[in-house]
C-alpha cells in the first residue's frame, strides 16, 4: 500500500424532503447572494426549482438563476455564468441537478474568482487558486461530483473534453434526497449506476498499492450497486434501492475507494471523454460501451485484480486458471450491463465511428494524458486506438 491524504469536507444531508434545508445551509457556509445553476427538464417540470426558489425567497436570500447545463457541460455556458456572478456580486453557488450542473457550477466558481481564462485550468496551463463556495441539491445518482474534487467541461471549439481536479471546488454541502431521482428515465438511472461502478473500478484495477480494507469497501460498493441496479430496472420507485445507489455514488468518487492505491487507472474515463466529446453520448453509456474492450486489452497485465474482481464482486466460483476466471468475470460484467440495457460496444451505443474518427480520438486522448497513462497497463496512443477499434 501507499500513503495517502484523504480529505472529504462536504457536509451531507441525506433523506426525504432535505432540499428544504438549502437556505439554512447556504447561510451556514456564509452565502449572502446565490447563483442557482441547473439544467432544465425534470428540475423545472417536477417543481423542484420552484420549491428551491420559494424557500430562498421565504428565507430572504437573494439569488439569480442560470439554466441550460447539458450532459457533457459546455464551456460557453460556464463563461456566461462567470460573467453573471461578477456582475451580480454572487458569493455562493447552488447547483440543482446532476453531475453536469455541478461540474458546470464548479467551473463557474473557479472563473468567478479569477481574472484569466477558466479553460486554462482544464487545458492544464494553470492551477486554480480558489473557487466560490458551492452547495448541491442532487437529482441524479451518477458522477459523485457532489463530494468530489473533479469537474469535467467540454470546449465547443474542437469538441475537447477535459477535467480539472482541485480541493477548492469540493462542495460545502450536498443535499441527497433519493426521492428526487424517481422521475429519471430508466436509461439515465442505468447510466448513473454504470458511472458509479466505473468510478470504483478505475481505482480498483491497479498495479500500484492496495489495502485490504479499501478493497473490501470497493467490492461491497460494487456488489451493492449491481444488486440495486437490477432492482431498479424492475421497480424504479423503490426508495431503498435508490437510497443505496445514491449513497454509493457519493462514496465512489470522494476518494474512499482509492485510499492506499497509486491513484487509479482512469483510462476508461479518458477514452470515454473523447467519445462523448465527439458524439455527445451519455457518459455512463459510453463507459459501458468501452469497458469490455479495455478490460480484455489490459487484463493479462493486471491478472490478480481481475481474478479477485470476478470472485469477490461477480461471485464466480474460483475454478479454473486465473486467466479463465478473469475472462469469465469480464463476460459476466458485460452481461450485467446488457441486463440493465447498457451498451457493450460502440455499435450498441449507436455510434458509427469512421477510421478517421477513431484515429482522431486516440490522438486527442494521448495528448490529454501527456502521451501515456494507465495503472492496470500503461497505454500509449497505439493502444488507445486498438481499444477504440475493438469497441466497435
Amino acid at each position: 500500500m501507499y500513503g495517502f491524504h484523504y480529505y472529504t469536507p462536504t457536509k451531507v444531508v441525506f433523506g426525504k424532503d432535505t432540499e428544504t434545508q438549502a437556505p439554512a445551509l447556504i447561510r451556514e457556509f456564509g452565502g449572502k447572494k446565490a447563483l442557482i445553476h441547473y439544467g432544465g427538464g425534470s428540475v423545472v417540470r417536477s417543481g423542484l426549482l420552484k420549491r428551491v426558489t420559494d424557500s430562498l425567497d421565504e428565507a430572504g436570500i437573494p439569488y439569480v438563476t442560470l439554466g441550460g447545463a447539458v450532459p457533457n457541460p459546455r464551456l460557453g455556458l460556464v463563461y456566461e455564468g462567470i460573467a453573471l456572478c461578477k456582475r451580480e456580486n454572487v458569493d455562493f453557488l447552488l447547483a440543482v441537478g446532476g453531475g453536469s450542473a455541478i461540474d458546470s457550477a464548479k467551473a463557474i466558481g473557479y472563473g468567478a474568482v479569477d481574472e484569466g481564462d477558466v479553460w486554462d485550468f482544464y487545458d492544464y496551463k494553470r492551477k486554480p487558486k480558489g473557487c466560490l463556495p458551492l452547495g448541491v441539491i442532487l437529482t441524479i445518482s451518477a458522477t459523485g461530483s457532489e463530494m468530489s474534487d473533479s469537474s469535467v467541461i467540454t470546449k465547443e471549439e474542437g469538441l475537447v473534453k477535459r477535467g480539472c481536479n482541485s480541493d477548492y471546488c469540493r462542495p460545502k454541502f450536498a443535499i441527497l434526497n433519493p426521492e428526487l431521482t424517481m422521475t429519471l428515465p430508466d436509461y439515465q438511472t442505468a447510466c448513473g449506476c454504470t458511472d458509479i461502478m466505473m468510478h470504483t473500478m478505475e481505482r480498483y484495477f491497479t498495479n500500484g498499492g492496495n489495502m485490504e480494507i479499501t478493497d473490501s469497501i470497493a467490492e461491497g460498493l460494487l456488489r451493492t450497486v449491481m444488486k440495486n441496479a437490477d432492482l431498479l430496472a424492475k421497480d424504479p420507485q423503490n426508495y431503498d434501492a435508490r437510497a443505496e445507489v445514491m449513497w454509493a455514488g457519493s462514496l465512489s468518487h470522494n476518494g474512499l475507494t482509492g485510499c492506499g492505491s497509486d491513484g487509479g487507472d482512469w483510462m476508461v474515463h479518458k477514452l470515454e471523454h473523447e467519445l462523448s466529446g465527439l458524439y455527445d453520448v451519455a457518459h455512463g453509456a459510453g463507459l459501458a460501451a468501452i469497458w469490455g474492450s479495455w478490460a480484455r486489452y489490459v487484463y493479462k497485465d493486471c491478472l490478480p485484480r481481475f481474478r479477485r474482481f470476478a470472485v469477490n464482486v461477480i461471485g464466480l466460483n474460483p475454478v479454473g486458471t486465473d486467466e479463465e476466471i478473469a475472462l469469465r468475470g469480464i463476460e459476466a460484467t458485460e452481461a450485467f450491463f446488457r441486463r440493465i440495457h447498457m451498451p457493450t460496444s460502440l455499435r450498441e451505443l449507436g455510434v458509427s465511428a469512421t477510421e478517421e474518427d477513431l484515429i482522431a480520438m486516440a490522438h486527442k486522448c494521448a495528448v490529454g494524458v501527456n502521451g501515456a497513462k494507465g495503472s492496470a497497463k500503461l497505454l500509449k496512443e497505439a493502444d488507445m486506438l486498438a481499444i477504440f477499434k475493438a469497441s466497435l
